[in-house]
């Protein structure tokens, strides 16, 4: 995993990226989320592209918003919380 990745993952394991689905609006892609869960702004290209990576590899999910909001919340998966309590530990 590399260190982009490994960042990547603590950022979803503290709750602070969104995924905008484009919906009434605006481009979709990633966010950072804010204190209150709106979004803060995008990510950064690198962050976006260990996202992919992270999604494509089971060890974060994208959960659907309820009531067709345009935020959804990104988590880590069983897999990915293994990964970085792997890497935490070592």
């Amino acid at each position: 995993m590399t260190e982009n990745e490994m960042s990547t993952l603590r950022d979803v394991a503290d709750n602070a990226i969104l995924f905008h689905n484009g919906l009434w609006g605006g481009p979709s892609g990633f966010r950072w989320a804010d204190n209150d869960g709106s979004a803060a702004g995008s990510v950064p290209q690198w962050e976006s592209e260990s996202l992919e990576s992270l999604l494509r590899r089971g060890l974060a999910q994208i959960h659907p918003c309820t009531g067709g909001g345009r935020l959804a919340k990104v988590r880590l998966t069983n897999t990915g919380a293994d990964m970085l309590d792997w890497q935490m530990a070592a």
